[in-house]
């Protein structure tokens, strides 16, 4: 999924490249995805592809293409003080783009399958504190990263004001994803073949718009223990 504008040079001619192509259309995404080099969380040996609008992956490590995030980021409606829990966190570049915007009041939850790719994300993040000059803008509120399966978030964990789900949600796991969301919240996720932005008006009631065609993998399923029972994953307080 991808390549739906032309490849920059470096991490601003991308961005005004998306701002073109209407994928980047408010001021304060257009400032989150400049503080922040998207080929910082590519590979060494990868990274003349990081101004691509495409997709990359290797191993266990995934970056959607920015044609999709900028889209994500925009549905998002993000503004200071909200919580933001990220299904599938990854290397975490979306989590800290969102951090910018969230500010010292906010909540930066992810939720990662692989235990490599936290520690991945976490070195991303490290480098990211150490060497940006973008605090001088913005008061980031910094993500932190557990490992777990996202279906198995325990039942007594708080709601959130917005929630991304970064892999591909199967009909019976809709109900699932929403109840994760505080009244008033916003749910993006890839949800049969289209990425949909689920607003909870009330408690029972929801707000549904499919926003574009996409392709995701899908959730990986939980594997549940030797005793039957699984491993219910435990969100920061």
């Amino acid at each position: 999924m991808g390549g739906a504008v032309s490849a920059g040079e470096d991490n601003d001619e991308l961005i005004d490249n998306l701002k073109e192509a209407q994928y980047i259309r408010t001021d304060l995404v257009e400032q989150a995805f400049r503080a922040i080099d998207r080929a910082d969380y590519y590979l060494e040996e990868f990274k003349e592809n990081a101004y691509k609008d495409l997709a990359w992956k290797h191993g266990n490590i995934h970056l959607s293409a920015p044609c999709i995030y900028s889209e994500v980021m925009e549905a998002l409606d993000l503004q200071p003080g909200l919580s933001f829990l990220n299904l599938g966190s990854g290397t975490g570049y979306l989590s800290s783009m969102v951090g910018l915007i969230l500010g010292p009041f906010g909540v930066n939850h992810g939720v990662e399958l692989h235990s490599d790719v936290i520690e991945y994300a976490k070195q991303k993040l490290d480098f990211f504190i150490r060497t940006s000059d973008s605090f001088d803008k913005f008061d980031f509120c910094e993500p932190s990263f557990v490992t777990g399966n996202c279906l198995e978030i325990s039942p007594d964990c708080c709601q959130y004001d917005r929630v991304y789900c970064g892999a591909g949600v199967q009909k019976e796991h809709e109900e699932y994803m929403k109840n994760l969301l505080k009244v008033g919240g916003i749910l993006v996720m890839p949800l049969e073949e289209k990425l949909t932005k689920i607003t909870r008006t009330g408690p029972s009631a929801w707000e549904t718009k499919k926003i574009l065609a996409v392709s995701f993998a899908p959730l990986v399923q939980p594997c549940h223990s030797e005793s039957g029972k699984s491993r219910l994953v435990q969100l920061p307080a």
